[in-house]
This record gives C-alpha cells, structure tokens and sequence, in this order.
C-alpha cells in the first residue's frame, strides 16, 4: 500500500504547519495538541496524551494477539533562530525545527494514515511522539511514566535525517550508532573584593585559568571506538562585568562525549576529580550539575535485520559508513530492557545544511521512502 498523491500533498502540508511553529524541549504543548488534531480524523483505537511531559502515543490495534511496534518521532525544535526565506518558516521568534524533527513527526502521521485504512492483523502498532529529546531529558521521562507500562513494545524503530549522505541513501549499523554525552557545570567559588584590595577576597581566576587546559588534555579526537572521549568547552564565565570587583565566582560548562556509557561513567570521574583538585589547591569551593545527559543509542541486531529486509525490499540502497556518528540521542533509552530496537539515518542530501544550521530544512522528498520504510517494517512484523 503506498501513499497516494493526495496523502503527500496533505503531509507536505502538515509538515510546513509544524515548521512554522516549533517549541522547545519541555515546551512542546502546541506542538502535541497539533498532533492530536491530525490524529483524531484517522480514528485510532487509542490516543494518550502527556506522556513524560508533552507526549502522545497513538495507537492501532490487530484483530489477533501479537507484538507490540512503536515508532518513534520528536516534538521538540531548537532554541536557534531560523535563517530563511521560505514561505513557511518559523513564526516563533528564535525558534525552528533545524533538526528535521518536523518531517520525522509527519512520517508517522504518513504511518498512520495507512494503518487507519487497514489496521495490523496481530498485535499492535504504538506511535510515540516523544518530547524534549533536544536535551536528553524525553525518552527517560516517557518510559519513567506510569503509563507506559501498558505501552512498552518489543520492537521499537526510528528513523533520522542525515545531511551529508545522498538523498534517499540509507545508512545502518548494529550497536552503538550515537555516542553518549554528558554536560557538566563545574561551578568554582571564593570571594569578592574590591579591585583595589584583591588579596582581601578569594579569586576563582587562577584555578580557572589551569583547569581548562587541563581538562582539555583529556581530550582524546581519536577515531570513534572504545579509546575515544572527548571534551568540549561550550562557555566560561568569570566574576561579574565590572572593573571594580574582584571576581569571587567562576563557572566552566564542558560536554564529555565517549561511545559507551561505562567509559562515559570513568571519564565523568576523572573529571570531577581534577576539578576538585583544582578547587582544592586554591581553597575554593566546588560544585556540580549535569544537564543534557544522553545515553549512548545501541542498536539491537535482530531489529537492524528487520530494518535491512524492509530496505531490500524497498530497493533503498544502505551501508553502515559514517556510523557511529558523534552526535548524541536519547532514542537508545527505548531499547533498554527487552525491548528491540533500533534507527536508520536517512540521507537529506550531500550538500544539504548540516543539522542544527539556521538554514536547515528536511527534505519534503523523504517523507515517500521514511513511511514506506516504516509501514514495510509493521506488515513484516505484524501482518
């Protein structure tokens, strides 16, 4: 069953109507109830709202007992203003779906409107609008909710725009597919002064000044496997913007990115540790937060097999090159436990803007291949 010209024309459509309305992570309410309003004119045998925040899970249900398949798509844009002439672009300031998460929603409502008209012979089939995955906070608070117990599936997939690789070119790999990383805020404390009288207070300046290069000779850009780690520094501040007070604060945000999360959990350490040392040595006070945590994304065997048949038998071209790929994502969250699953990138074209560019927009031209792929893996699965 393929999508008939009427259905793109109307996902085309849908699609502009989210670009040009994104919300943030934990902000994502528009988004949902638009969501919702396209779901309820298919009729689905269920729709849960508020899932982990602001998610929606829809679900069709199989005249036989069998397998539960979730595919899963993201609700959330990105705080980066878009840079745009298109007649649909965002309408809310310093906002856009630079990500493509716009087109990954429609290819699920492309998913629904074909299992509206013939619903799985067995099991069920749960579409998972996951919210704030920008942050990594959204797949653990959807699985952390109560209700999603009576959703948990066995098979769970996804599917990523990827700039760079050809247009339609599939790209597919068992195991880690999306490095883990991990933002920390190294918050350093002393006491301020008066500029004139600087031994009167207690500058973080010098402590500053030494952990930074420090932390950076952590960093190890070598090709991605177990000895990779990497640290980046996204912001340091110092004291107050004044040159009349010696500074008595100082913070430093640095991402720590590895392949697998226990070698995340060792870098961690050995991060908080140098700190500390740093702290202690100038007699400062030390403190901790992590935000942005993401889990690496391990893709199951058994479920990349499934992918590669639906693919084959698609005639989608796909190799596994440029996989793992540095960037995080929380998806991987879905396969703990004995839940299967795994993610496909496909290819948004090689010259295409890369992700997270203020010019960035998915192509309309894979919503076709994205719903193919997915409807392929459900009538595989479920019949």
């Amino acid at each position: 069953m393929r999508l008939s010209n009427a259905d793109l024309v109307a996902l085309i459509a849908q699609r502009h109507a989210l670009h040009q309305t994104p919300d943030v992570s934990g902000d994502e309410a528009g988004t949902a109830a638009q969501i919702v309003a396209a779901l309820h004119a298919l009729s689905p045998d269920e729709i849960v709202t508020g899932l982990g925040g602001h998610g929606v899970a829809v679900l069709f249900q199989g005249a036989q007992s069998g397998p539960t398949v979730m595919f899963r798509a993201e609700l959330d844009g990105l705080a980066i203003a878009e840079l745009s002439d298109l007649p649909y672009r965002s309408t809310h300031a310093g906002k856009g779906h630079l990500c493509g998460h716009d087109g990954h929603m429609v290819l699920l409502l492309g998913l629904a409107r074909q299992l509206a008209r013939r619903r799985p012979a067995r099991g069920r089939v749960v579409l998972m609008f996951q919210p704030a995955e920008e942050d990594g906070s959204g797949a653990r608070a959807v699985v952390q909710d109560p209700r999603y117990a009576a959703l948990r599936p066995d098979w769970a997939f996804a599917i990523h725009n990827w700039p760079g690789a050809a247009l339609g070119q599939a790209r597919l790999a068992a195991g880690v597919v999306n490095c883990a990383s991990q933002g920390l805020r190294i918050m350093l404390e002393g006491k301020t002064a008066h500029a004139a009288e600087p031994e009167n207070g207690l500058s973080p300046a010098q402590a500053m000044a030494q952990l930074m290069p420090a932390l950076m000779a952590l960093d190890r850009p070598c090709p991605l496997g177990q000895a990779y780690q990497r640290l980046t520094l996204t912001h340091a501040t110092l004291g107050a913007q004044s040159f009349g007070i010696a500074p008595g604060a100082a913070e430093i945000w640095v991402t720590l990115r590895t392949t697998e999360d226990a070698q995340m959990a060792a870098l961690q350490s050995r991060v908080v540790d140098l700190a500390q040392r740093h702290a202690a040595a100038f007699g400062l006070k030390i403190s901790f937060a992590q935000q942005d945590s993401f889990a690496a994304s391990v893709n199951d065997p058994e479920a990349v097999a499934q992918l590669e048949r639906s693919l084959t038998a698609l005639q989608i071209p796909f190799d596994d090159s440029g996989l793992p790929e540095r960037a995080s994502e929380d998806f991987g969250v879905f396969g703990w436990g004995k839940t299967k699953s795994a993610m496909l990138f496909l290819g948004a074209g090689e010259t295409a803007p890369a992700l997270h560019n203020p010019d960035y927009d998915f192509p309309d031209a894979l919503i076709e291949a994205g719903v193919a792929i997915f409807h392929h893996l459900a009538r595989d699965i479920l019949g």
